[in-house]
């Protein structure tokens, strides 16, 4: 039997303090009720979901699916994972089950695996427990959108190059959608390979050359950045003009005195658009940012979490103000206020969504109907790139894992190309000077 240790909040802090034994120790959640961690005599540690089965009551036996190892998973992402299985249980699915019988048929269909029998394999046991929750979800609905619908019949044994090569071609009008579905599907048979389901090498996705992707990089100019400037500053204090369709069947009703109507943006959306911009930071990072991860003492954020795992985001002063802005007054913070989002939405539990609605509404104000809200992270890598930062610390500062991601910027870096290119040139101008004269010298000696 294995040891049961009292319940209590999973965190990493209880994770790194539950040690071994010589059986199996489990510990449970006290907040997310069937939520536990595994700790193996051997030191490997599993987070895990025990559950009955819906309708089956409570003679039935109850089941366990593992989420995913620590180390693989943060505490937080483990919460999230296990919230989804609980909601699958809910809904009357049996995850654990259906796992066993997926495993179940690969061995009795080795021979016979289907592409689409492989991607729910592939999904289960490796990309929901080992990717993150944005990822997995886009790994989801390339298989269910396009790969299976085009291969997941053919059996993994009879796949050919030709085959995903016909597939791509299909997806020529999404070049991006294309590489992407290209790069998930060889992941998959590298998964395939390593459970041994295929022979070794076995991978018709390589060797197939990825369709060119066009890159889109929009920075705002100083005058662009002035006009947004207006736009947010007009959209926090008297409202934006309304925006009606005449052709909606519904404008005819309006009041007459519709156009001298303005609505104004709440102030969390508009601190949300401002911090975007002063620290180059991406969408996520912002909407999901918790007081806890805000350490104003040294201006920096950490983030748990983000595209390229654990971060910290070093502040500006303006950024930092506009944080300080939005701290709840003292009368307003509970007990856990900390665990609060930065950026409040409708749901205080959850973050906010996006912010899709009033960013078109600021930037058709500012007229810059064709800029992104990504394009507030160019902008910010750009005008760094161009005052001679230099690409380590831009990128250090974006939070890139790769050189090869900061190198877009290079071409701004404009000032050390032009301090080179005058050195040369000044070097190339004096030896022709030094020609000239040494060829005025001879002739005037003859």
């Amino acid at each position: 039997m294995p040891i049961a240790r009292p319940a209590v909040r999973i965190s990493k802090k209880i994770v790194d303090a539950t040690e071994p034994s010589h059986v199996r120790v489990e510990v449970w959640d006290k907040e997310l009720r069937g939520f536990g961690l595994r700790v193996e005599p051997t030191g490997t540690k599993t987070y895990i979901v025990r559950y009955r089965p819906k309708g089956l009551g409570r003679p039935a036996s109850k089941s366990t699916y593992k989420i995913g190892r620590h180390g693989d998973l943060t505490p937080d992402e483990a919460r999230t994972l296990a919230k989804q299985v609980l909601g699958r249980v809910a809904a009357g699915e049996d995850p654990a089950s259906e796992l066993r019988e997926a495993r179940s048929e690969f061995v009795r269909q080795r021979q016979g695996l289907t592409v689409e029998a492989l991607s729910r394999l592939f999904m289960a046991e490796h990309v929901e427990p080992k990717r993150k929750r944005h990822t997995a979800a886009s790994y989801e609905t390339l298989f269910r959108r396009h790969i299976n619908p085009a291969i997941g019949k053919t059996l993994v044994s009879e796949l050919r190059r030709a085959d995903i090569v016909k597939l791509q071609s299909a997806m020529r009008t999404t070049p991006k959608l294309a590489n992407k579905s290209l790069a998930v599907i060889s992941s998959m048979f590298g998964f395939a390979a390593r459970r041994e389901l295929v022979t070794d090498g076995t991978n018709p996705a390589r060797g197939i050359d990825r369709f060119r992707e066009e890159g889109r990089e929009r920075f705002l100019t100083n005058e662009e950045m002035g006009r947004l400037g207006d736009a947010l500053n007009e959209a926090e204090t008297t409202g934006l003009p309304w925006k009606v369709d005449p052709g909606q069947p519904f404008s005819k009703h309006l009041a007459k005195d519709w156009r001298e109507q303005r609505e104004t943006i709440d102030r969390y959306a508009i601190a949300a658009i401002r911090l975007l911009l002063l620290t180059g930071a991406r969408l996520r990072e912002i909407l999901h940012l918790r007081w806890r991860y805000v350490d104003f003492e040294r201006g920096l954020l950490f983030l748990p979490d983000s595209k390229t795992g654990k971060k910290t985001i070093v502040l500006s002063a303006p950024a930092v103000a506009i944080l300080q802005s939005l701290v709840p007054p003292e009368k307003e913070r509970t007990e856990r206020w900390q665990d609060l989002f930065v950026i409040k939405g409708l749901n205080p539990d959850k973050p906010r969504a996006d912010l899709k609605k009033p960013w078109d509404s600021v930037r058709r104000r500012a007229g810059l109907n064709d800029v992104r809200l990504h394009d507030l992270r160019h902008t910010f890598a750009s005008i760094g790139a161009g005052s001679s930062l230099g690409l380590p610390i831009v990128g250090k500062l974006l939070g890139h894992s790769q050189p090869q991601t900061t190198a877009r910027y290079a071409h701004l870096d404009a000032n050390p190309l032009r301090r080179a290119s005058d050195l040369i040139g000044d070097q190339i101008v004096r030896a022709l000077e030094r020609s000239k004269a040494s060829s005025e010298a001879e002739k005037g000696e003859i």
